[in-house]
């Protein structure tokens, strides 16, 4: 009776253990093919840059870039869950960890560097101005004086026009580039500002085609870098040798020209990682 005994209670074990490893590959483990998945913080509304499509798609610079990280990092582009990151939201976003890295248009600065950590940057981008095409009036920044500027809340366009070069500007604050540029459209606003490689994207749209213009002034550099936590030193590392690895293999050049070229954007060489221009 004991010798038949073993071999059942061996049989129960065995199918325990069978019925437990299943049980762990269906639920979702850390394994490549697993449902690992990464969130990637981006901007929504803005052309050539971050889009979410009428068809749920993301095209943009950014969305390549992104990808591109993702892919180096171990992700397939369908382990990447899309968040809105609007401007005012992005250091939120990380600290609460409801991403695992932002990019979107996401200007390097002492400020934002006390909160977050950035990898980057991987585009040196310049503030100028959109303005209708059929406005004559505004030729130079101090132009800009007791004109409806406006940009989008969190950011820091307007602020540096007010600041530094038209501190009479009369200052409109909305949740989103597309807001502003209906503004501009309707005549509710003078300009619209940020940095030229979005308003780039928005001019090139077909919808606005010939209804808008830069007024091509380089107030500023922007040094967009790719957001992470506070601390994450190991992640930043690693985003960073992707971002090497992109402009080695020419896939950054053709992001760019992919995105930007046909808004006639001329972009600056890839920046060294690591190396903010003042």
């Amino acid at each position: 009776m004991k010798l038949r005994k073993v071999p059942a209670a061996a049989a129960v074990a065995l199918a325990l253990s069978l019925a437990l490893t299943a049980c762990g590959s269906d639920g979702g483990g850390s394994g490549t093919d697993d449902g690992k998945k990464i969130t990637v913080g981006i901007k929504f509304d803005q052309p050539g840059i971050g889009l979410k499509t009428p068809d749920g798609t993301y095209e943009g610079f950014d969305v390549d870039v992104a990808r591109y990280v993702a892919g180096q990092l171990g992700y397939k582009p369908s382990d990447i869950v899309w968040k809105e990151a609007k401007s005012a939201d992005r250091e939120t976003l990380l600290q609460r960890g409801d991403v695992d890295f932002i990019v979107a248009s996401y200007s390097i600065n002492d400020e934002r560097r006390k909160k977050v950590d950035f990898a980057g940057p991987y585009l040196l981008a310049h503030q100028d101005v959109l303005v209708r095409a059929d406005d004559d009036s505004i030729t130079k920044p101090s132009d800009l004086n007791h004109k409806k500027l406006c940009s989008v809340t969190g950011s820091t366009s307007a602020q540096n026009i007010r600041t530094k070069l038209a501190p009479q500007a009369q200052l409109q604050e909305y949740g989103g580039y597309s807001e502003c540029l209906t503004g501009l459209e309707n005549k509710t606003v003078d300009a619209l500002t940020t940095d030229d490689s979005i308003l780039a994207g928005y001019a090139a749209q077909k919808s606005f085609e010939g209804k808008f213009k830069l007024a091509g002034f380089r107030l500023s550099n922007e040094n967009y870098g790719i957001g992470v936590r506070k601390g994450d030193t190991e992640l930043k590392n690693k985003i960073n040798a992707a971002l090497e690895k992109m402009v080695a293999d020419g896939s950054w050049k053709k992001a760019v020209e992919a995105n930007l070229g046909p808004a006639g954007y001329r972009n600056e060489p890839p920046p060294k990682i690591g190396v903010v221009v003042g």
